[in-house]
């Protein structure tokens, strides 16, 4: 019998997560039956979006149930296959979740070729954040030539990506990251036009300095006092894809201060904004397959560059997920397992 080595949901966090939030524990597998496959987690990928999974609050997802393994895309290899479509030493994308092994259908999962691209891709760049930000970024803002796009969490794995395919586009990108060194990355390595440190005194003047023009696309990540800064330089008829809100993710009640509600709609009608929200997801079956060509084919003629923040040892996987939520890692986060 295999056993899997798993971090499972001990309690709900109220407010930021906690190390006590989490338990490591170790259980036995099943053979796999007739169509299954026996994975062995190679990458893990730590998102965002599973901050709102620890959550009981209703969301587009269910809850990832106290007691039960924390969920995450995985790259694993096939280990004991009993389906055709898939033999031993393969290597999937596939959502097993923060664990070492798992015994899963082959119908669930994509085969990856090594040759094409490095397997920790297909977790980032050639991933769901790569795919969100595709997808985000030209079906709801549309960059056109000459527009200016802001995008926060700039060094990150999607607003890296939004920032670069803009500029593909003909936009204008500005980018929006924590530190000198996430700023400097983001201007010198990914070829942003400006980049702005949110932790600066006159972040907000030095944005209004950046976007002479105004901003035509704002590609929402974060929230809070950066996209306090933003809303009052949207240009009319400005488009907002709202991808995120970090900043909001950890908190317990609602903000201290007057209801802005009101303004924001105000401004919504005033400028003739286009807000939506999107889930990668409902765009797939409609965008995936010209992802996977074109931004595979921007990457191999260096027109799009990624960054990858490895922690080695599933152990880890906690402590990394918190210090993500606090914008300590500096690119696409993975944890080697095992």
């Amino acid at each position: 019998m295999f056993q899997s080595t798993r971090i499972v949901l001990v309690s709900r966090p109220e407010g930021a997560p906690t190390p006590e939030n989490f338990r490591i524990e170790t259980v036995g597998l099943p053979e796999p039956g007739a169509g299954e496959v026996l994975l062995r987690t190679r990458y893990l990928s730590l998102d965002p979006y599973m901050r709102g999974r620890m959550s009981a609050a209703e969301s587009y997802a269910a809850s990832v149930e106290v007691g039960d393994v924390m969920v995450g895309g995985t790259v694993a290899e096939v280990l004991e296959s009993r389906d055709p479509s898939l033999a031993k030493g393969d290597v999937v994308l596939a959502y097993s979740g923060w664990q070492t092994h798992q015994v899963a259908p082959a119908a669930g999962l994509r085969k990856l070729d090594s040759d094409k691209a490095p397997i920790s891709t297909a977790l980032g760049v050639l991933g769901m954040p790569g795919f969100t930000a595709y997808s985000g970024l030209l079906k709801i803002g549309q960059p056109k030539a000459g527009e200016t796009l802001v995008v926060a969490a700039a060094s990150g794995p999607v607003g890296s990506a939004v920032g670069q395919i803009a500029r593909i586009k003909g936009a204008r990108a500005v980018g929006i990251a924590g530190g000198p060194e996430k700023c400097a990355y983001v201007r010198t390595e990914l070829g942003f036009d400006v980049a702005i440190d949110h932790r600066a005194p006159n972040f907000a003047d030095q944005l209004r300095t950046a976007v002479p023009d105004g901003i035509d696309i704002y590609f929402e990540n974060v929230g809070g006092a950066v996209a306090d800064a933003v809303y009052p330089l949207l240009n009319t008829y400005a488009r907002v894809p709202v991808c995120g809100l970090i900043a909001n993710y950890n908190a317990i009640g609602t903000p201290a201060g007057p209801d802005r509600l009101p303004g924001f709609y105000g401004r919504i009608l005033t400028k003739s904004l286009t807000v939506r929200g999107f889930i990668q997801s409902e765009f797939v079956r409609e965008m995936y397959k010209d992802f996977l060509r074109e931004m595979s084919g921007w990457i191999a003629e260096g027109r799009v560059r990624y960054r990858e923040d490895i922690v080695d040892g599933l152990e880890h996987a906690p402590e990394a997920f918190i210090g993500m939520l606090e914008g300590r890692n500096f690119g696409k986060l993975l944890v080697r397992v095992g």
